[in-house]
């Protein structure tokens, strides 16, 4: 017997018209559309946030989880609380210590990677129309989230020295003066994804004051902070406020993303609601993950750990910097102090989303800037990876994008009447200072 279904559908999928309305914010992430071809082995892939996991001790993880699956085995594989594991929870304490967070674990809720703590703070908070503050670019994953709660997300200017208080102070005025509501402000201020650039102390303590006077949630968003290369940065915003900032930590990039274990640190009554939100959605974190990352901090040099990654990510950094000056100096770039991620900003006229293809072909993939707007803006600019590519590999990476970004060059003056396909590519060897994000 043939299924009769109740409304006509569209050629390819005949539910369409059943849909719940929010549905239409689901848009596939251009992170995520480049992960198919950049693990083919001959693509030097500058496109994904994927951790060199490769730096951790496999002995360290399989002796955490003989120790547990010992001791804890069946506790392991049960059912665990909404609000995660307790002792956990006092593990991350000692974790977010590092970075001059002071908070009791009975302040922290778990979470499946701060992914998802990102999408309980939305369901919690937007109602359709509802607007987001966030950094000019910002987080491809957050804006994805926002956008399937129907919320618009409202870019803000940032430079060098991050977000720029002035003009979120203009933002925050002109969106008010259209009668629409903020309902919090989104931002990295950390190694910046995918900026890279870190917001300076001054500014925090300001943009903090701006938030407060306007009655404006903080989502402080730090997966990378302790991932720094010389120097620390500058306190949490949650270090200087409680009730107005809600924290969300992970240890996606200083462990392994495989683990999917996040956090969030709120004031209480929002807390309290994100267990249940939590709750609602996955009833419980795994408890398994949460009880082996617990026997990792308990019985490993953590901190030792996350120096290698360190020491890894800097040589990365300098040996993309040092291709990026040898093989495009006439790009402007970030130079970031720790994270992942270079943004680098092409000559005028250039497309970055247009020119992937192009890279593809040449066996390099980078991320295109418009990945990281609401708006589509973003097209001059793109986002490379200097984490999961050996050193070797990055400077092949960079060597590949020049050919395209110069045959790139020499289309645009072909067709704009300045120049000729057979006109040799101008390579002045510049060095380029980090760009004005703003």
């Amino acid at each position: 017997m043939s299924a009769t279904h109740p409304t006509p559908g569209n050629n390819l999928d005949p539910w369409y018209d059943l849909y719940a309305e929010r549905t239409s914010g689901l848009s596939a992430s251009e992170v995520r559309a480049l992960f198919a071809v950049a693990s083919r082995p001959e693509v030097v892939s500058l496109a994904g946030g994927m951790p060199f996991v490769s730096a951790l001790s496999k002995d360290l993880i399989s002796d955490a989880f003989q120790e547990m699956m010992s001791t804890q085995g069946p506790m392991a594989l049960q059912y665990g609380s909404g609000q995660g594991v307790p002792a956990l929870r006092e593990r991350i304490v000692d974790v977010m210590g590092e970075e001059g967070i002071n908070a009791s674990p009975d302040d922290i809720v778990t979470s499946t990677g701060s992914q998802q703590a990102i999408d309980l703070v939305a369901k919690l908070f937007l109602d359709p129309g509802d607007v987001v503050l966030a950094e000019a670019p910002s987080y491809v994953g957050a804006i994805g989230v926002f956008r399937s709660y129907q919320a618009r997300t409202v870019h803000v200017a940032m430079d060098s020295d991050g977000l720029i208080p002035e003009a979120l102070r203009e933002t925050i005025a002109r969106e008010r003066a259209a009668g629409r509501t903020i309902k919090f402000l989104y931002t990295i201020p950390n190694f910046h994804n995918p900026a890279g650039v870190t917001l300076s102390a001054e500014r925090r303590a300001e943009v903090l004051e701006i938030c407060q006077r306007n009655s404006i949630l903080v989502i402080e968003d730090n997966p990378y902070g302790l991932l720094y290369f010389d120097e620390a940065p500058p306190s949490p915003i949650r270090s200087l406020d409680e009730d107005g900032v809600i924290y969300l930590g992970s240890f996606s990039k200083t462990l392994a993303p495989g683990f999917r274990v996040g956090w969030s640190v709120a004031p209480h009554a929002i807390k309290e609601k994100l267990i249940l939100a939590a709750e609602s959605a996955i009833l419980s974190p795994s408890s398994f993950n949460q009880m082996l990352i617990n026997r990792y901090l308990e019985q490993s040099d953590w901190r030792a750990q996350i120096g290698v990654f360190r020491g890894v990510y800097r040589e990365r950094k300098n040996a993309m910097l040092d291709a990026l000056g040898e093989y495009l100096p006439d790009l402007t770039w970030t130079n970031p102090s720790g994270g992942f991620y270079v943004w680098a900003t092409l000559p005028e006229g250039l497309d970055s989303k247009q020119m992937l293809p192009r890279a593809v072909t040449e066996l390099v993939a980078y991320t295109p800037g418009t990945a990281f707007y609401a708006d589509g803006d973003g097209r001059q600019s793109l986002r490379l990876s200097f984490c999961y590519p050996t050193p070797e590999a990055i400077r092949v990476g960079i060597r590949r994008l020049a050919n395209v970004v110069g045959a790139e060059i020499a289309l645009r003056d072909a067709f704009s009447g300045t120049g000729s396909l057979d006109e040799p590519i101008d390579r002045r060897y510049v060095s380029a200072p980090p760009p004005d994000l703003g």
